[in-house]
C-alpha cells in the first residue's frame, strides 16, 4: 500500500495478530484483505479502493449492525444470543435489499453491488444456499452485473435461481425470475427467448396479483420494448397502451381515495408503495410519452395525466401542472376526447391547494396512501372511469 493514501478510518491488518491459520478476506473480492475498518473492526479489505466503494455502497448504513452478527462472545453462544443474532442476520439482509433495490432504481448498478453481494452471502447464511428465500438476493445480483454488462455472472446467477425456483411453489418467485431472464436474453439480442420469458412473467404475476395490477405491467412493458427492437410498432403501440390504461385506472383510484387528505397538509402520510416502485413507474411512463411524442395525441394525452397523477400524489405540484398542461394540450387535438374534464378537474384541484395555503405547511411534501375511505371525487373524476 505504498505511495498510496490510506483512507480515514481504516487500519492495517498485521498477520501476526490473527491467530494460526487465519486469514481474513476482503468484503468485495473474497481477497487476501490489507486493511481493516476501524468503526466496526469486523470487515476488511485488500485495498483503500474497495472499502471505499463498500462504504457508499451499503457499509456506512451497517457498520456497526455487522458487530454483534461477527463477534463471537460467550452470551452469542447461548440459546438467547443465538435467536439475537439470526434476528440481526435477518435485519441485515432487508437493510441489503432495500439499499441495492433502491441504488438499481436509480440506474447505480456499481454502488449496488456491495449491498447486493452481502445481501445474497446473508441470506445464505441464514436459508442456505439452494433455499427459495434466496431466489431474491440472487436477482438482485443479477440485476446490478446486467447493467454492468457482466453476462456471463448474470447467466450464472440465474441459474442458480432457478434450481432454487425449481423447488418450489412460490409463484413470486417463478414470475420474477421469468423476468430477468427476459432481460437477460433482449440483452444478449435472443429476442424470442426474451418474448417466451416476459410472457410466463405476465402470466405468472397476472395469476398472482390480478390482471388488472400494475405488476404484470412491468411485463407488458419490457415486452414492448423486444417488439420494439424487432420492428414490429403497431404491437409495441398496442402493449404500451394496455400499460397506460392499468396505471391510469391505478392512479385515478389512488387519487379519488385520498381525496380527503389533500385538504389536509398537516397530515404526513405513508407511502402506498416503497421508493424503488415509485422510480419504476416514472421510468415506464416517462419511456412511453417519449415513445408517444408528436405520434398518438389520444395516448400521449393519457400517459401525461398518469405522470401528473402520480406526482400530484407524490406532492409535487409544480410538475403535476406541468405534465396536466402537456396532458391537456394533447386532448385538445382529439375531438371529443373523454380525459379533457378529468385533466382539467386535476389542474384545478392542484391550483386550488396552491391558492388555499401559500404560508401554511409545505404542500409538497406530502405523500399519499391510496386510503380505503371513498369521498367525493375532485371535480372531473367519475367513479366507472376504470
Amino acid at each position: 500500500m505504498e505511495g498510496k493514501p490510506r483512507l480515514s478510518g481504516t487500519s492495517e491488518v498485521v498477520p501476526l495478530a490473527l491467530p494460526k491459520g487465519e486469514a481474513k478476506l476482503c468484503e468485495l473480492c473474497q481477497g487476501v484483505a490489507r486493511l481493516q475498518c476501524t468503526k466496526c473492526r469486523v470487515t476488511f479489505y485488500c485495498n483503500a479502493e474497495h472499502q471505499q466503494a463498500d462504504w457508499v455502497g451499503i457499509h456506512e448504513i451497517i457498520c456497526q449492525l455487522l458487530v454483534p452478527i461477527r463477534t463471537s462472545t460467550f452470551d452469542s453462544l447461548q440459546q438467547a444470543g443465538r435467536i439475537l443474532t439470526h434476528l440481526n442476520k435477518v435485519k441485515l439482509i432487508e437493510t441489503c435489499r432495500s439499499v441495492a433495490q433502491s441504488k438499481l432504481s436509480e440506474g447505480k448498478h456499481q454502488e449496488a453491488l456491495p449491498a447486493a453481494q452481502l445481501c445474497l452471502r446473508s441470506s445464505k447464511d441464514v436459508h442456505g444456499p439452494r433455499d427459495v428465500q434466496v431466489v431474491p438476493a440472487y436477482l438482485l445480483l443479477a440485476e446490478a452485473n446486467l447493467g454492468l454488462g457482466n453476462l456471463a455472472q448474470v447467466t450464472e446467477l440465474l441459474s442458480l435461481a432457478q434450481w432454487a425456483v425449481l423447488r418450489s411453489p412460490e409463484p413470486s418467485a417463478h414470475h420474477l425470475l421469468h423476468r430477468n431472464l427476459g432481460r437477460l436474453h433482449a440483452a444478449t439480442g435472443d429476442l424470442e427467448a426474451a418474448l417466451f420469458n416476459f410472457a410466463n412473467d405476465i402470466y405468472l404475476s397476472s395469476e398472482e396479483y390480478g390482471l388488472d395490477s400494475i405488476v404484470p405491467s412491468v411485463g407488458y412493458f419490457l415486452m414492448a420494448d423486444v417488439f420494439a427492437k424487432k420492428g414490429k410498432m403497431p404491437i409495441t403501440r398496442s402493449l404500451y397502451s394496455k400499460v397506460a390504461q392499468t396505471w391510469h385506472c391505478h392512479l385515478t383510484k389512488l387519487l379519488q381515495n385520498d381525496a380527503p387528505n389533500v385538504q389536509n397538509p398537516n397530515r404526513l402520510l405513508e407511502p402506498s408503495y416503497d421508493k424503488v416502485q415509485r422510480v419504476e413507474a416514472h421510468n415506464i411512463l416517462e419511456a412511453m410519452l417519449e415513445f408517444e411524442q408528436n405520434s398518438d395525441p389520444a395516448q400521449m394525452a393519457l400517459v401525461a395525466h398518469c405522470l401528473a397523477m402520480l406526482w400530484f400524489l407524490e406532492g409535487d405540484s409544480l410538475k403535476a401542472l406541468s405534465f396536466g398542461s402537456t396532458a391537456l394540450q394533447a386532448s385538445h387535438l382529439t375531438p371529443d376526447h373523454d380525459l379533457t374534464q378529468p385533466i382539467q378537474g386535476l389542474m384545478q384541484l392542484v391550483q386550488s391547494l396552491q391558492t388555499e395555503s401559500p404560508s401554511g405547511p409545505d404542500w409538497s411534501h406530502r405523500r399519499f396512501t391510496g386510503s380505503p375511505v371513498s369521498p367525493p371525487p375532485p371535480q372531473g373524476f367519475t367513479r366507472d372511469e376504470c
